[in-house]
């Protein structure tokens, strides 16, 4: 029997965009004939703790819920909302995924990343990664008060702001370096991952490379895999 999964990245739902959120509401909708949904990373612009995050994105979540009592929902985290945690998933019954997985599906393999692991040209936005992400910072930004919390990520946001608009466009994609050593894990696989915002395609010699685009409030974008990949607008 042939399955049909479908994946997307990089939503960036926030609390006060509501033709985005609406977006998303109606794709899992439309989402629930399909076996598998994978959501690469930063579905949320900003999350900083289940706690704190959680009771501004109620549509968001019980729209999960629903989709997940039909459809298997895996998420891993990405840059914007790595702290998505166990109180989460079990309200939304999605499952937490650690990054790079692999997909077997219908005879394929496809390795599924957020991305931004891999933009190592990036050096500054490495290191402070490595730190952000690290599980001791998260254990304790999430037990701190709240009204800390919500100032120092917008102390945070502000200065990724500032150094990007510093950066080249370039030193902000993929390494290809960094990919190829990714691959060479998983020879018989392609590439799927988003992060960088440029929907695309790159056959490479060993294998291709798929990236998924960002959403608008009024357009989004999916891989849909069944017997092939194809590309699905959303709107």
């Amino acid at each position: 029997m042939i399955s049909r999964t479908l994946i997307i990245a990089d939503i960036h739902l926030t609390a006060n965009e509501i033709g985005k959120n609406q977006l998303f509401e109606k794709f899992c909708q439309q989402a629930q004939t399909a076996d598998q949904l994978f959501i690469l990373g930063d579905l949320f612009n900003t999350w900083l703790g289940d706690d704190l995050s959680m009771p501004h994105y109620a549509a968001a979540l019980a729209a999960l819920k629903t989709l997940s009592s039909k459809t298997e929902v895996l998420i891993m985290t990405g840059n914007r909302d790595f702290l998505l945690a166990q109180d989460f998933s079990r309200q939304t019954n999605c499952q937490l995924i650690s990054a790079p997985y692999l997909l077997k599906t219908n005879g394929h393999q496809y390795v599924l990343t957020h991305g931004d692991e891999l933009c190592t040209d990036d050096k500054s936005y490495q290191q402070m990664r490595s730190v952000l992400q690290h599980p001791i910072t998260q254990f304790i930004f999430v037990h701190l008060p709240k009204q800390w919390r919500l100032k120092l990520s917008g102390q945070l946001r502000q200065k990724s702001i500032d150094a990007q608009q510093a950066k080249s466009r370039a030193i902000m994609d993929v390494n290809q370096l960094a990919v190829n050593q990714l691959m060479e894990k998983y020879p018989s696989a392609d590439l799927i991952h988003g992060h960088t915002h440029r929907l695309n395609t790159h056959v490479e010699k060993a294998f291709t490379r798929y990236v998924l685009g960002d959403w608008s409030s009024a357009q989004g974008n999916a891989i849909e895999i069944t017997e092939k990949l194809n590309r699905l607008e959303i709107s």
